[in-house]
């Protein structure tokens, strides 16, 4: 697509774009749209043959070549490893006659963390991407196209181009300037200081944990994680989504970005969780334990993500998609937002109508939610 001087091309990965180029427009406040993480995610094998994620970044450049905005958008033939779901859609669209997928998804692999999806220096590059989008999609003959886990910045940018909006709920840990997690612990009830002193001390009693990042994150500490994350993705999704390789790279290129929090018993390692570093967010990613050990897994996931957040001055925890007995660690249900372009004119209005009766549903839902959160009422 050209427009005046502007051109929209497809590149076969991140991996072909200039690491320079790409994060100038990514910046540096979400670790999920740096050219390390999607290079990562390429190189190690999670994406692109066989996994259903074919890359295809979509970028806007000027009549020199300098890149002026770029999608990290992908070509799905699956809906797997999203976290916005959207089968039903899949299936209706299915049983009229048509055909789904491939489909193109604009987002960072396998993460539900919320990020910019539009990466422009100027937001008057943002429209001249999404409508490349559009044709590309047109183009292909495709059905949709989707961009999920939208940061709020961006959602007008998206709605102004005609993009269906959806809504869903998350829990999130906010920072309100505490100096401890005493500090944060006596803003909850006292039913629930109690709950959570009682859950940490039964959960630390007789192991040790270790936080790791950087050049202190060695090949054995990966070897002992993935079998966690191996044990998890079974569990939850039937095959991981990241290769072994991916833990690997991730410590080479982005270790300084990285804490991983590893518990042991008798010096053996028992469980592990891993969390990214953004700008003034904590990303929690993966956790799991081969060992029954109550409440481990708030301690890991939660609780210590809460005391790292209050040692680097963070705003905020994400602790990943869904987990309402995460409220009870004070949590709080916030609004996660993803943007959908619907080619066929028919299917685009059932949809819009669908997202609206449930973006009242999921409104009402965080209202409740947000009353049964345990801080003292004064």
């Amino acid at each position: 697509m050209a427009d005046a001087a502007l051109t929209a091309r497809i590149y076969p990965s991140v991996s072909d774009i200039a690491q320079a180029d790409w994060d100038r427009l990514a910046g540096t406040a979400n670790p999920f749209v740096s050219h390390d993480f999607l290079a990562t995610m390429e190189d190690s094998g999670s994406v692109g043959p066989g996994t259903g994620w074919q890359s295809a970044p979509l970028v806007l450049e000027d009549d020199a070549g300098r890149l002026l905005g770029a999608m990290p958008s992908y070509l799905k033939h699956h809906s797997q490893g999203e976290y916005v779901f959207d089968h039903a859609w899949a299936d209706a669209f299915m049983r009229a006659g048509g055909s789904y997928y491939p489909k193109l998804q604009i987002s960072a692999p396998f993460t539900p963390a919320t990020g910019p999806r539009l990466l422009v220096g100027d937001p008057a590059h943002a429209l001249p991407l999404l409508r490349a989008a559009e044709q590309l999609v047109a183009n292909n003959g495709w059905s949709s196209a989707h961009a999920t886990f939208v940061e709020p910045e961006q959602v007008p940018l998206f709605a102004q181009a005609g993009w269906l909006e959806r809504e869903d709920i998350q829990f999130h840990w906010s920072n309100r300037g505490y100096a401890s997690f005493d500090d944060f612990l006596s803003t909850l009830t006292s039913r629930k200081r109690k709950e959570l002193r009682k859950e940490r001390r039964a959960a630390n009693e007789g192991i040790r944990v270790e936080a790791l990042g950087g050049a202190d994150i060695r090949p054995e500490h990966w070897d002992a994680f993935w079998l966690f994350y191996q044990d998890t993705g079974a569990r939850k999704w039937g095959t991981p989504y990241l290769t072994r390789t991916a833990f690997d790279l991730l410590g080479e290129r982005m270790g300084d970005r990285i804490l991983l929090l590893l518990a042991y018993k008798d010096d053996a390692p028992i469980a592990g969780a891993l969390n990214l570093i953004g700008e003034d967010a904590l990303y929690g990613r993966y956790w799991g334990c081969l060992a029954d050990k109550p409440f481990l897994h708030f301690e890991l996931c939660y609780y210590r993500a809460i005391d790292a957040a209050i040692e680097r001055g963070l705003k905020r925890v994400e602790a990943g998609a869904q987990g309402g007995h995460k409220m009870a660690r004070g949590y709080e249900p916030v609004a996660t937002t993803s943007m959908h372009y619907i080619a066929d004119p028919g299917f685009r209005s059932a949809v819009g109508e669908f997202l609206e009766a449930e973006r009242r549903g999921v409104a009402l839902d965080r209202q409740y939610l947000s009353r049964r959160m345990p801080f003292r009422k004064d």
